[in-house]
């Protein structure tokens, strides 16, 4: 919506989902993170989607499934209402 060439698409999965990926315990489980990386990657969404999908498959996760179902139902919410208030205002929607 936001992006005026298709360089600009690029943007979000570079300097957005790429950190996020790395500290949402993808590749390891947060409990070996510092404290200090610890704290940041629980304002993390990606944490709390990784996890309750690791425990749908493992049965073990970092966090309690209810919670990160919880947290992503949250997120799930708040984007969709954004969304539709994007929409609403006709932002980024050419004629």
């Amino acid at each position: 919506m936001y992006a005026q060439s298709f360089d600009d698409i690029s943007i979000v999965p570079t300097f957005v989902l790429t950190p996020l990926t790395y500290l949402g315990g993808v590749f390891y489980s947060i409990s070996l993170l510092p404290s200090f990386w610890q704290d940041v990657s629980l304002i993390n969404p990606v944490l709390y989607m990784v996890n309750a999908f690791r425990f749908g498959i493992l049965g073990v996760s970092d966090i309690d499934f209810v919670v990160a179902l919880g947290i992503i139902l949250i997120f799930i919410v708040l984007l969709t209402l954004f969304s539709l208030s994007l929409l609403s205002r006709g932002v980024g929607i050419k004629n």
